[in-house]
């Protein structure tokens, strides 16, 4: 077993301004999405310029960090927030939700894909890769923040976290949700798929992963388990997710028809 010791969640301060590693890591997933992005738009026969794919990485961005937080106020902190409305504000006390984070990412992109009257589907095709680094980046950063941790077990790779050996849940989730749905992601799309397959794909695998790693992982204090002894929100959250994708996949490929960011086959 392995002794966890506490990193500190601040890298500097410079007077009231403090930068933290979980800031870091989401500044790591968009730009190394933006740097996928750009690699894909680059491929021979893509209908994407590189404009396109820096326009596409802000609308992401400041839909998931809006979705981001307003999720977790709706799905996780509203009790919090009705107490100290305040609380709302306060982002240097932590409080994201992916789910939020996937709903803002999704509206956003939407967005974009009327702006630029693409085919909303292509863009979401399109950005279906490109989520997963940061998706693994923000789960160290809740390792280095000391949170969300697993429940006790006596695995050999367990953490002892104040006396009491735990899964490293963020680290399964940043394994399970970073690596192993980036090559998923990556090598599915390098060849053309049926419009809608790509994004009922990533959703499908994400709330599969998220649902495994939630059967370790201690529920939010405010939240426990809220069905048979053992199903949590972050379940609950993740079943739509694992449904509308495999419909999604189900309908692409009965449809059959082709997306529009490639011109060649």
């Amino acid at each position: 077993m392995i002794q966890y010791h506490q990193i500190d969640p601040i890298i500097f301060e410079v007077g009231p301004l403090a930068v933290r590693w979980y800031g870091v890591t989401w500044v790591i997933g968009f730009f190394g999405g933006w740097l996928l992005g750009r690699k894909r738009a680059a491929q021979p026969g893509s209908t994407w310029k590189p404009i396109d794919v820096d326009d596409l990485v802000f609308f992401s961005a400041m839909g998931a960090l809006i979705g981001g937080r307003l999720g977790w106020i709706l799905f996780y902190g509203f009790e919090y927030v009705i107490d100290d409305p305040m609380r709302a504000v306060r982002v240097w006390q932590g409080g994201m939700s992916f789910h939020g984070g996937i709903i803002g990412g999704l509206l956003a992109t939407f967005l974009f894909a009327v702006r630029r009257k693409r085919h909303f589907l292509d863009v979401w095709d399109f950005a279906a890769p490109l989520p997963a680094i940061g998706l693994g980046a923000v789960r160290i950063g809740n390792f280095i923040n000391g949170e969300l941790w697993g429940k006790p077990t006596d695995v050999p790779w367990a953490f002892i976290v104040e006396g009491i050996a735990r899964h490293p849940s963020q680290l399964y989730e940043a394994f399970l949700e970073g690596v192993v749905l980036f090559f998923i992601m990556w090598l599915y799309t390098k060849q053309p798929r049926p419009r809608a397959a790509p994004t009922g794909l990533f959703l499908l695998s994400y709330g599969v992963f998220r649902s495994l790693v939630e059967l370790v992982r201690v529920p939010d204090e405010n939240r426990g388990y809220l069905l048979f002894g053992w199903v949590t929100e972050g379940q609950l959250l993740s079943l739509p997710m694992i449904i509308g994708g495999a419909w999604l996949m189900i309908w692409a490929y009965r449809r059959n028809v082709r997306g529009g960011n490639a011109t060649v086959s």
